[in-house]
């Protein structure tokens, strides 16, 4: 599979947004187009569901396109749209975010109650895919273990490799204090995951194929509609640029590359329904589009 360049999908920003703010909508239609699929990616990491993800990439999109005018470009267009992902998802007046938050008692005990059994091939979908979708939603359901807080931590600087020095930009915090969130965030999830996890510790009983058909019976996973495999177009890993150097030498290589190889998808377009928004008197007068 062929890796993404990140830089090229970024290197037209600027042009894009000066002709989007001169009122040429296919600019505006374009620079939607280019930066949707990784601030989705972003969000279902962040939130474990595609529906939820799918409405914050609309939220988020709508705030870029309201507030493309206060780009100033004294940072990446990417940096200054995850700000606005941050804002949002840490700020947002709906609380759902931040009621998801699961104890890692609570979410080791539910696994614990799931039986070990066979999955038998009586689903219309190949069982290797349906396992497959347990272990995502498995290893997506840890990350709701983290507060929304170290969630976007862990995502920005382990999962998608930011630097810290774009990081703690965007979380308007030091370098230092960035690195000690994401050390505390890696502890928690990879110390749950080597005492509980099959895929790290051979030792551990908890197999994803084991524990597939109790994650249908319970409804995690519905074999029909398996929404973490859904237009699949890469891996998370094929789509970052790797940090040059490691925050912290604690042998994490292996946990890191166990989410990153989780798929990177495409979403739904969102220009069929921003269009109705696009074509609105007052985005038509903030970017004096005729």
């Amino acid at each position: 599979m062929s890796r993404f360049n990140v830089s090229k999908i970024l290197e037209a920003d600027e042009l894009l947004i000066k002709n989007a703010l001169s009122g040429n909508k296919s600019a505006l239609e374009n620079l939607i187009k280019k930066h949707q699929s990784w601030i989705y990616n972003v969000a279902l990491n962040l939130t474990a569901d595609s529906n939820e993800a799918a409405d914050l990439l609309q939220e988020v999109l709508i705030k870029v396109i309201t507030n493309l005018s206060q780009f100033k470009g004294e940072s990446k267009f990417q940096t200054w749209v995850y700000r606005i992902i941050k804002n949002h998802f840490l700020n947002a007046k709906r609380s759902k975010y931040h009621d998801q938050v699961i104890s890692w008692e609570d979410y080791g005990n539910s696994l614990d109650q799931i039986k070990n059994v066979d999955l038998e091939d009586s689903f219309n979908v190949d069982k290797k895919l349906i396992v497959e979708e347990a272990k995502l939603s498995c290893m997506k359901g840890m990350l709701l273990c983290l507060t929304p807080q170290q969630r976007l931590v862990y995502v920005m600087g382990e999962l998608f490799e930011l630097p810290d020095t774009t990081a703690s930009e965007i979380l308007e915090i030091n370098r230092d204090a960035f690195r000690k969130r994401l050390s505390r965030a890696r502890k928690q999830l990879y110390g749950f995951m080597n005492g509980k996890c099959g895929l790290i510790n051979k030792k551990n009983p908890c197999r994803c194929a084991k524990k597939t058909l109790g994650f249908i019976k319970k409804g995690y996973v519905d074999p029909n509609n398996l929404q973490f495999q859904k237009k699949v177009v890469a891996k998370i890993e094929s789509v970052v640029e790797k940090k040059l150097v490691e925050y912290e030498n604690e042998g994490h290589a292996a946990y890191r590359k166990l989410y990153q190889n989780h798929n990177y998808q495409e979403p739904d377009d969102l220009l069929l329904s921003l269009r109705k928004f696009l074509d609105s008197k007052a985005v038509r007068n903030t970017f004096d589009i005729q």
